[in-house]
């Protein structure tokens, strides 16, 4: 049975791209944890949007040889949402929230105020909020992909 931590408080709900070059997922942000130095990221199930696993996605995308790279990423999508929000983006200053947790990472150093990280799926109590994060999507501009439709 998988582990399932609930908390409250301020989330952060945004667009990310998922697979180059067009498939999205909708990814929330929250903290839980002593002075909130556990990060808490997860995949929003919304109908026909894929699921994002963070760890695989930092995995596609982390460079280096840190052994914490992949969590590193992570945490700096997530937090970066954030602090400098896409347009679009859905920010909850106090909302009660679950995470099935899907795996959990710890690091020996602060980064972003955080040393532990929960990836998992990610669901708002109250169905009106859970509507309305579905929505970032809709939302979220769109850059095309690279190559095609230049002027000729």
């Amino acid at each position: 049975m998988a582990k399932t931590i609930t908390g409250g408080g301020r989330v952060t709900v945004f667009p990310l791209l998922n697979y180059w070059p067009d498939t999205y997922g909708v990814v929330a942000y929250a903290t839980t944890g002593r002075f909130g130095d556990t990060a808490v990221g997860g995949y929003l199930p919304i109908p026909d949007v894929p699921d994002v696993y963070l760890l695989d996605v930092a995995a596609r995308n982390a460079v280096g040889a840190s052994s914490t790279k992949d969590m590193d990423w992570v945490l700096c999508t997530i937090w970066s949402s954030r602090a400098t929000p896409k347009p679009g983006s859905l920010d909850v200053p106090e909302a009660a929230w679950t995470l099935r947790v899907d795996a959990s990472r710890s690091r020996p150093e602060t980064l972003y105020g955080h040393t532990n990280l929960h990836v998992g799926r990610f669901t708002l109590d109250d169905p009106g909020l859970m509507e309305r994060a579905a929505g970032v999507l809709a939302a979220a501009p769109r850059v095309a992909a690279c190559g095609g439709g230049g002027a000729s």
